[in-house]
């Protein structure tokens, strides 16, 4: 597991979230640890190295 720090895209504080290196391509839904708002993240790996990183409001 990684550890990734973002902003979060409702109420703008730093958190931190575990990431899983040995799937790919993932996107999921997590609430913010802080506003309890739910987060759409996108994440990819090539490897173990993180090479995509985004996450948005829900529509």
């Amino acid at each position: 597991m990684i550890e990734h720090h973002f902003q979060c895209p409702y109420c703008w504080q730093d958190i931190s979230v575990l990431l899983d290196p040995s799937i790919p391509k993932q996107t999921y839904i997590e609430d913010c640890e802080v506003c309890c708002n739910p987060i759409r993240f996108e994440v990819q790996f090539k490897g173990q190295d993180l090479i995509g990183f985004e996450v948005g409001q829900m529509d």
